[in-house]
């Protein structure tokens, strides 16, 4: 058994502090809103997950770089996002930070809600650590919750966070009720651009084809539990931007990773013709109509090039 305690008590931090408890763990919930001492629920834990939101991992990684953490603990990055300021992921962060510790990322097809009722998902635990994966894999897996491992934390982590780009486009192509054979088309064309960016930033191909990948793409992107995917169904609505994240009343990461994610295309002369037209929408240069009609209006040319 293993002493954990969990950084974030939104729907994502609750939903793997409850999967760990329910495997017999001793699990503590730390949030800045918590008044519990952060150092206390620190001091003897064996593993560390963070599942703050993007805006929070800086601030959070240098609270706890002020603490002595137990010699052995793990660090798990459950965090979808790109840094607005550095555009790094939060596993480099936490790297950075703590180079001499084992990081490991815990990304999959997850929506939070369904495990919460107790459905079914698998997950993917990856670190550059292979033992660390396998004993985070260990504490998590159980017959609702399997988890594999893989050696590629980078493109683990990438699949996660450039999938809620897309899931702005699908809601914005159910809410425009484009059909099946619109939505499938640009989820197809979605995943090489996953991969464009991924492999140009140093990560394997293989990983955007497994659970973190394509997985998570295809459950987020063909669920109304996705916050990203109602942001598009809201924009696909007429409303604005601020309106649907009000009605969200929680954080839709899309968003924000829509903007690093162009800013970081641009510098490394990655073509996201997907995500270009996601951008344009939410920083209102183009209508929902608009966006879409670009995107088929692009030069045809070979599938494998495009």
């Amino acid at each position: 058994m293993a002493n954990l305690t969990v950084l974030g008590a939104g729907a994502w931090g609750s939903a793997v502090a409850n999967l760990a408890s329910d495997n017999g763990h001793e699990v503590s919930v730390w949030s800045r809103s918590s008044s519990l001492n952060l150092e206390s629920v620190l001091i003897e834990a064996d593993v560390v997950v963070s599942a703050v939101s993007m805006k929070g991992v800086v601030e959070t990684v240098e609270r706890i770089k002020r603490i002595k953490l137990n010699a052995n603990a793990i660090i798990v990055t459950a965090t979808k996002g790109l840094d607005p300021v550095t555009t790094c992921t939060p596993s480099r962060i936490w790297r950075d930070a703590f180079p001499e510790r084992s990081i490991v990322v815990l990304s999959g097809p997850n929506l939070s809600q369904e495990i919460v009722q107790g459905l079914p998902t698998a997950t993917v635990a990856a670190s550059l650590d292979l033992e660390a994966a396998k004993r985070i894999q260990d504490i998590y897996n159980s017959e609702t919750f399997r988890v594999y491992i893989n050696s590629d934390p980078l493109g683990t982590e990438l699949g996660g966070t450039l999938k809620n780009v897309f899931a702005i486009a699908a809601g914005v192509c159910d809410g425009l009720h484009l059909g099946t054979n619109a939505k499938s088309a640009l989820l197809t064309r979605a995943l090489p651009e996953m991969i464009r960016v991924g492999v140009r930033l140093g990560a394997q191909v293989e990983t955007f084809y497994g659970l973190s990948g394509l997985g998570d793409l295809l459950a987020t992107c063909n669920s109304a539990l996705s916050r990203n995917y109602r942001v598009g169904y809201g924009l696909a609505q007429g409303k604005s931007l601020e309106q649907v994240l009000q009605e969200l009343k929680s954080t839709a990461e899309g968003v924000n990773t829509t903007n690093v994610l162009i800013d970081l295309a641009k510098k490394q002369g990655i073509e996201v013709p997907v995500s270009t037209q996601v951008y344009r929408l939410i920083n209102g240069i183009i209508t929902p109509e608009q966006a879409v009609a670009a995107l088929m209006e692009r030069t045809v040319k070979p599938e494998k090039s495009s």
